[in-house]
């Protein structure tokens, strides 16, 4: 067995770090070699990777000794500008000191010419992890549900608007599972099979609106679900960028238009078993309002919101139902659920984080859903909402307070900068006024 495989389903965090010990004795030696490059990853906040290239030999050394990074990546804006230095986030502003970043060697995927994509855990001088990083924040969340015997398995799906530099859709109207139509994207997705083989691609398909694709993997563990969602989208842009186009992971690319970040979780006992999952989704039904600022962290994701019935804000569940915010599909056998909530601009970590502390609470408390189509309320209409809500205090509840504060901070800026930024909609009702 190739030691950079992705399994499909379920892995426990102990079974994922012997796969990563076994990993990390081929990496060292490839890495060791003339010519070769590590390029490590660290997922940032904004559903995007921080990186550091490394060239051989040294790139050989770092799989067992890390290497430092900046503190302030996860407490930056967009464009890479720390936010105000309060509360939690001064260790990560104080200074701009470096954090430890710790190879993950199971994530290690090849990007051609001898280079390999590594991601890593970043932690203090003294060890202790950092808490503010994504990667950190869901492992805290799997290991309080393996407290419970339980292992999930996740597959992400995200969609995409591929455009021309200009912006134009590389399709002039929506393609939903279409052949015909969809010839102008026939070279770029050629290329883009190629850069993600071994990553291990279940579907592809064109999708509702123009320009829209959907390429969805397999399901895996959760870190290596969320990693590999990221690096999906490296390859994408890569590949785009080649064919001189763009990949765009906006939620809603146009008005009326949604790209989303749907999940898919099933549960499983430790000798893999599957689990019943009512209580689970009792949990995330009862904390999805108070947890809006995750799956719709920017002013963007709000527009998706209004993009019903396929992006639906209302809270509810239903068994095969894609205008329900929950769906329950898969078998008898082995049910799953599928979470609709978060756009394709959300963090991937921290939405499954989110996802799994809430039903981690729901199991808790043993709590039993609503009837199927029952309405339980509705996700926070605005970023003025989900900030307020953010402030009552649950979100910090599920994720710990430090994470918390670095919502807000990250939402407080958000507003800010769209408050402080001409659209086209201001200057289109500026003239309407002349």
């Amino acid at each position: 067995m190739n030691p950079f495989d992705r399994p499909v389903g379920p892995r426990s965090l102990a079974v994922r770090a012997e796969a990563g010990s076994a990993a990390a004795e081929v990496l060292r030696r490839m890495l060791a070699e003339d010519g070769a490059r590590l390029v490590l990853l660290v997922p940032d906040p904004h559903a995007r990777f921080a990186a550091v290239e490394l060239a051989a030999p040294f790139a050989a050394e770092v799989v067992d000794s890390g290497y430092g990074v900046c503190s302030y990546i996860f407490a930056w804006t967009p464009e890479r500008e720390p936010l105000p230095e309060v509360g939690p986030l001064k260790p990560y502003l104080g200074g701009f000191s470096d954090l430890r970043v710790r190879l993950d060697a199971a994530t290690a995927f090849p990007l051609g010419d001898r280079t390999w994509a590594v991601v890593g855990d970043a932690e203090f001088p003294s060890g202790e992890p950092a808490g503010l990083a994504p990667r950190t924040v869901l492992r805290t969340q799997l290991t309080r549900l393996e407290e419970h015997g339980l292992v999930p398995s996740i597959g992400i799906e995200h969609e995409v608007v591929f455009r021309t530099l200009e912006g134009e859709p590389l399709t002039g109207h929506g393609v939903d599972y279409a052949l015909g139509g969809t010839e102008r994207l026939a070279p770029l997705l050629a290329d883009l099979r190629s850069a993600t083989a071994g990553l291990g691609v279940e579907s592809a398909r064109a999708e509702c609106h123009p320009g829209q694709y959907e390429v969805v993997l397999r399901h895996r563990d959760a870190l290596a679900a969320c990693d590999d969602a990221l690096l999906l989208q490296l390859l994408t842009r890569r590949v785009a960028a080649r064919h001189g186009a763009q990949a765009d992971y906006l939620a809603a690319p146009e008005p009326g238009q949604g790209n989303s970040c749907h999940v898919h979780l099933s549960l499983s006992t430790s000798d893999g078993l599957p689990f019943a999952l009512d209580a689970f989704l009792a949990g995330v039904l009862r904390d999805a309002r108070a947890l809006s600022a995750v799956w719709a962290p920017t002013w963007n994701s709000y527009v998706r919101l209004r993009t019903a019935p396929f992006s639906p804000r209302e809270l509810r569940w239903g068994p095969d139902d894609r205008t329900s915010s929950i769906r329950r599909c898969g078998t008898s056998s082995a049910p799953r659920l599928e979470f609709r909530f978060a756009g394709a601009d959300a963090q991937p970590h921290l939405v499954v984080a989110a996802l799994i502390a809430a039903g981690t609470a729901g199991l808790d408390e043993q709590l039993s859903p609503p009837e199927a189509g029952s309405l339980c309320g509705e996700l926070a209409a605005s970023p003025w909402e989900a900030l307020a809500l953010l402030e009552e205090g649950r979100l910090g509840a599920l994720l710990g307070e430090d994470v918390a504060a670095q919502q807000a901070a990250l939402l407080r800026e958000e507003l800010d900068a769209a408050l402080g930024s001409v659209t086209d909609l201001h200057r289109r009702r500026g003239a309407l006024r002349s």
